[in-house]
């Protein structure tokens, strides 16, 4: 009998199949490719703080050639003569100018190396501009894969938009491609052929016809933006505006959508927009970026938290094209790319992890936002049922956290394991209003500003009062659950927490049917429970609808 409990407890865990034991699984080989993309600590990248771009291009959809140039502004970190930045390696750099002059640079795998005549003095402003030119990497599956996606319309004319996150921004721009160091501001001027539009982040501060039948279109962004989040949308675009009364005044909203989808856009656009800043500006404070507006651009691919120019995709009907992620009947009742892709503004663009290892900050915080909306709208019960509902998603394949310095994810439950695990800290430090205040000082305390996952960690124990770091760690860095292990002896009722993490503890909501949850602190080590005394397996209940956990009752 003691042998099947313990097979069953390893099976809760995760541990008793070896071909899925964290120990037992080979580890990614990482090549020196990697490393300089995804280091952040290299000097040729640290001697410099961006400042401001100005990326200049110009578009041949029907060749799918892009060409044009990147302006670099920085800030010396330290005194320097060479620095790193990036561009894939099928895109060939023609020159690179500094003080009107070419300057010599080499290239490893998607890194190139400009060196200087002189040494650049810490402190110092300086500048040099990257000319480019080449056919970008097609995306095969946007937004999945990273890429331009060229396609056409319904009246054949070309429909070309960016998506690159992961894979890097430096598949289509010469840039600084890491999310530790967000430029300040930047313009963005793409010239593409008469009779199409582009869309780009920012607001549009000019248009420009050119000589060759090209029209140029300059996009002002006025904030902080990360890399992969600057954006091209080229089509046949139609534009018609709102507005919206949010906390930080007149919020402009503008929709750029293709001719056929017009008429249903204005519908589904109305019907999920307002509703959606009411509830994010509610939980999280105001949107972050009311200098550069909200905008909505029709998509050749699903979606995309393209900050301030919100890519959508979802063929203008609620759910995930259609369909409802949680299972709840819940899901139907909003468009789900708008909602989701909309809550990034708050995380993952306002707040940016430096590493991507750390995105689950972007997507739990934002899946999360879906089952908020949730219960702006229909209430609380109706967004703890979609919370729950998203458990279907979840497959606790291996840690949210990934490893760091390699641009490589964790587990894609950073999305709804994460989603649960934030619901669960809400139930544990059980004060909605004072969880409300977390959500909203997490979005000032670090507004526009790059983070790691454990300046995330211990805002939570600073602020809430409680030490939630060992919690944290079973749900991101193990992709097993704490199992809670309850023995029914002699009356007594017996109960203790079955985790990695050395001394876990957490408070857990328990019950004798028919009666009150009672939040009970427990760790590693059997403690008896008084409150739950004749306590039976047919009467014992753990609040596993809040709680993302294992039980094993013995």
């Amino acid at each position: 009998m003691k042998d099947n409990l313990f097979l069953a407890l390893l099976l809760l865990l995760g541990l008793a199949h070896p071909a899925a034991a964290q120990l037992l699984q080979p580890k990614p080989a990482f090549s020196r490719a990697d490393s300089l993309r995804g280091s952040l600590t290299s000097p040729l990248r640290t001697c410099y703080n961006l400042n401001y771009y100005h990326l200049d291009v110009k578009l041949d959809p029907a060749k799918r050639f892009i060409s044009g140039s990147n302006l670099f502004r920085f800030s010396a970190t330290q005194d320097f003569t060479q620095l790193q930045f990036d561009l894939f390696a099928n895109l060939q750099v023609e020159k690179v100018l500094y003080k009107g002059k070419e300057v010599p640079f080499t290239r490893e795998a998607n890194a190139v190396f400009v060196t200087f005549p002189q040494p650049i003095a810490k402190g110092s402003r300086d500048e040099f501009t990257v000319q480019y030119s080449g056919n970008p990497i097609v995306a095969k599956k946007a937004p999945w894969d990273g890429g331009m996606v060229f396609t056409k319309d319904a009246a054949g004319k070309p429909w070309v938009a960016t998506a690159c996150q992961g894979t890097g921004a430096s598949i289509w721009w010469p840039t600084k491609d890491q999310q530790a160091d967000e430029v300040d501001s930047m313009l963005i001027s793409v010239s593409v052929p008469n009779g199409l539009k582009n869309i780009s982040n920012g607001r549009l501060r000019k248009v420009t016809k050119l000589k060759g039948g090209y029209t140029r279109f300059d996009w002002a962004v006025r904030n902080p933006i990360n890399n992969y989040d600057v954006a091209l949308n080229v089509g046949d675009y139609q534009h018609f505006s709102d507005s919206y009364a949010g906390e930080k005044g007149l919020l402009t909203l503008d929709y750029w959508v293709l001719p056929e989808n017009l008429a249903k856009a204005k519908t589904q656009f109305a019907a999920n927009v307002k509703p959606m800043l009411k509830s994010m500006e509610y939980w999280f404070g105001p949107y972050p970026w009311y200098q550069d507006g909200y905008k909505l651009v029709d998509a050749p691919h699903l979606g995309m938290e393209h900050q301030s120019a919100v890519a959508y995709g979802n063929k203008y009907q609620n759910g995930y094209l259609g369909r409802d992620r949680s299972n709840t009947g819940w899901g139907t009742k909003w468009d789900f790319i708008i909602i989701h892709e909309s809550g990034h503004e708050w995380f993952g663009n306002n707040i940016t992890t430096k590493d991507i290892a750390d995105m689950w900050v972007h997507e739990a915080f934002t899946t999360y936002s879906e089952a908020l909306f949730v219960e702006s709208q229909f209430g609380k019960p109706a967004g703890q049922e979609y919370i729950h509902g998203q458990r279907r998603n979840i497959q606790n394949d291996s840690p949210i956290i990934g490893p760091y310095g390699v641009n490589q994810e964790g587990s894609g439950d950073m999305y709804d394991k994460g989603s649960n695990l934030l619901n669960m800290l809400r139930t544990v430090i059980n004060d909605d209003a004072k969880w409300r205040q977390l959500l909203r000082g997490l979005s000032s305390t670090f507004y526009h500003q790059t983070v790691t996952g454990q300046q995330v960690i211990d805002y939570f124990n600073r602020e809430s009062g409680q030490d939630l770091t060992k919690i944290f760690d079973q749900c991101l860095r193990h992709r097993s659950l704490p199992t809670l292990e309850v023995r029914l002896e002699d009356g007594k009722t017996l109960a203790r927490w079955v985790s990695e993490v050395p001394d876990f503890d957490m408070p857990v909501r328990l019950r004798l049917k028919g009666g009150d949850y009672q939040l009970i602190p427990l760790t590693t080590k059997f403690a008896v429970i008084k409150e739950l005394a004749g306590a039976t397996r047919e009467n014992l209940e753990v609040d596993t609808f809040n709680y993302y956990i294992g039980v094993l009752v013995e």
